[in-house]
Parts: structure tokens; C-alpha cells; sequence
């Protein structure tokens, strides 16, 4: 019997990016086990059988942090920053890398960044095997980083959590600062809000779009929300502008199949699951044309090169216009974004677990 150990840790903050890939990953892994290994996943206390009885759980402790031991053959670290790693062994790491965004911040000096790259080579050292989940971020950690030659550097791409989803407006909770959108239409972008996500440059087309509502939803809790907040008092666009915080996963979906086009000048993304949930609903997607979205995105979303205002407004006009006038565009966006499937990645990952095995 191969044992598999897959760090889901991330599972505590199931509304972030991280939390997503955990989650859907782990119950496609668990669907596909073969019948000759073992599945055991790091997990919060809290989510401890989240992926059902076919699968062996470990609970988190703080210990853990500086001790994690078992006979596992092959050993899953999520991401890249994680800090449970196996103790040296014969156990075969496997590393997924979701972006070097930290190299784009402005509040790291390059001393700082140089020694969260020395810790990354420290962990790519000791791998097996290398994943990406998107060629822009493998080209970064190749450009960066020394990936050794004779392990296995694989892209795989993230898949779509909204495939399955059903839109279920609840009354509930966050959800009800957002009922006023029943008959106003509106933008949305969806994720964190923070400095990397660029969203203060959506504010200013309020102004060329004077009936329409912008929606950010996610975790507003990096004081980039309280700039955002009072930028739009500013610009005299408050009463229009909707921060509803994290929203719970019906409100989420429900929001993807009623706004009239997402909203997504972010300036550093790995993947960007947002883009791809948005194009399953077939809605207008517009983004910058920064870092791996392009590649998520193709040629059926639209991008902003610039983030002068007026620049922005009339790409979203043009864009809008095109969308309406074309009626496969929405067919398209939903086939492009059907091509991102968990199920895919997990008949990945478990080929390379087969591969890596194969060497022992």
C-alpha cells in the first residue's frame, strides 16, 4: 500500500484562494484513489473528516510547526510557504508553487525578498518533484530559482469550483447588504482586498457609468479597505460602491450570475480563480494584462494595459458593447472556463504521485 500525505492546512481560511485549492483538490484526490494507496491529509481541527471516511486525517497542532513525522512514500506541500514539511527521510516531497507575488511588493526591501527566495531553494532542494499551476508562474520560479534537472517540473492548472454551483441568493448574514442589486446593475470583483489587487482603479469609471453599482466582495480586513472607502467618498461615488466583506458560497454564486461584467485589474496573480468562475457564468470578464491572466483568460476576456482612468472606462464601454453584440461570446467564455477542472489536476497529481513512487 503507498501511503500519500497531502498538507491541507489551508483549509482554515476555506474563502481564500489557498482554501479553494485545498478543499476541491482533496475531495478529487480522495474520488480518484486508486485502491492501492492511502490518502492521510493535514488538516485544521475543525475540518478533521471533511473529505470522508476513505481518507486518514492529522489534526493540526502548534508542534507541528517544528515536527511532523510519519512512513508516508510520497509527501504533498500544498504551497509553497507552508511550514510542515516532512523530518529527512525517505519520504519523496512534492512541492506546488502557486506565485512569487512577494517579489512585486513594494513594502519588501530586496534583502527581505532575498532571503524568501533562499528559503524557497532551501525547499525546492529537497523535492522529488516540482509543480506550478500556471506557465507564467513556472517561467518566474525558473527565472528566480534553480530548479535541479532530474525531478519532474510539471503546470498544473487549478481547476473551476463554480462548475457545479447553483446561484442561491440567501437573506442571511452579508447577504443582506446586497439585496438592493435585485434590480441595479452592477460590477463585481471578487477577492481579497489588498494593495496587489489594484482595486482602487475601478472607482474612477463610476463616474462613465453613473447607473451602474460596483460590488467588492472579500476579505476587507487590510486597511487598503479603509482607502478604498474613503477614495470613493472622494470621487462622490460611495452610495454606489458595496464592500460586503467575505462572502459565504451561495452569495458568492449568486452574485457571479447577476452582475453584468467582473471587474479584475490585479496587479500579480498565480492563476486567478475568480477570472475562470466569473467565465463559467458567461459574464464579460476584464482584466489587466499583468502577470498569469492573460493565460487564464485567452482572447474571449478583455484587458486593461493601462490604468488611466479614462483608458479603463472606454475599454469597459468597448468591451460591454462587443459582449452584447455578439451573441456566442458567452458560450465561448463558459468553454474556456470548462477547460479548468479539478478533476483534471487531480488525474494529474496523481500521475506524477505514480511517477515519483515509480523511482523508489
Amino acid at each position: 500500500m503507498k501511503k500519500i500525505f497531502v498538507d491541507a492546512e489551508r483549509l482554515r481560511d476555506l474563502n481564500s484562494g489557498l482554501g479553494q485549492f485545498c478543499l476541491h483538490l482533496g475531495k478529487e484526490l480522495v474520488e480518484q484513489r486508486p485502491a492501492d494507496a492511502d490518502l492521510t491529509f493535514l488538516v485544521p481541527g475543525e475540518h478533521n473528516g471533511i473529505f470522508g471516511d476513505q481518507a486518514h486525517y492529522r489534526p493540526v497542532s502548534w508542534s507541528d510547526r517544528f515536527y511532523l513525522s510519519g512512513n508516508y512514500n510520497i509527501w504533498h506541500c500544498t504551497h509553497q510557504d507552508s511550514p510542515y514539511l516532512p523530518v529527512a527521510g525517505r519520504t519523496k516531497l512534492i512541492l506546488t508553487i502557486h506565485d512569487l507575488n512577494f517579489l512585486e511588493r513594494a513594502d519588501y526591501n530586496d534583502a527581505k525578498k532575498a532571503r524568501r527566495l533562499a528559503a524557497l531553494q532551501r525547499s525546492i532542494n529537497r523535492t522529488s518533484a516540482l509543480t506550478a499551476i500556471s506557465e507564467y508562474t513556472a517561467s518566474v520560479v525558473r527565472q528566480h530559482l534553480k530548479v535541479p534537472e532530474n525531478i519532474p517540473f510539471r503546470v498544473i492548472y487549478n481547476g473551476n469550483s463554480a462548475a457545479d454551483q447553483e446561484g442561491n441568493f440567501s437573506e442571511r448574514g452579508s447577504s443582506l447588504t446586497l439585496t438592493r442589486l435585485r434590480n441595479e446593475p452592477y460590477f463585481l470583483f471578487l477577492g481579497v482586498i489588498h494593495p496587489k489587487k489594484n482595486v482602487h482603479t475601478l472607482l474612477p469609471m463610476l463616474e462613465a457609468f453613473p447607473d451602474w453599482a460596483l460590488v467588492l466582495a472579500g476579505n476587507d480586513s487590510h486597511p487598503y479597505a479603509k482607502h478604498i472607502m474613503a477614495e470613493a467618498e472622494r470621487l462622490g461615488v460611495a452610495n454606489r460602491l458595496i464592500m460586503p466583506g467575505a462572502v459565504e458560497e451561495a452569495t458568492k454564486h449568486w452574485l457571479y450570475e447577476n452582475c453584468g461584467a467582473f471587474l479584475f485589474p490585479s496587479l500579480s496573480e498565480g492563476f486567478g480563480l475568480p477570472v475562470v468562475e466569473a467565465m463559467t457564468y458567461g459574464k464579460p470578464v476584464f482584466l489587466s494584462d499583468r502577470t498569469s491572466l492573460p493565460e487564464i483568460g485567452g482572447r474571449e476576456a478583455y484587458y486593461w494595459d493601462t490604468f488611466e482612468p479614462e483608458a479603463m472606462a472606454e475599454v469597459l464601454f468597448n468591451g460591454l458593447s462587443d459582449f452584447k453584440q455578439n451573441p456566442f461570446r458567452a458560450e465561448r467564455l463558459r468553454k474556456r472556463a470548462a477547460q479548468f477542472s479539478w478533476e483534471q489536476a487531480a488525474q494529474d497529481y496523481w500521475a506524477l504521485y505514480q511517477e515519483v513512487m515509480q523511482g523508489m
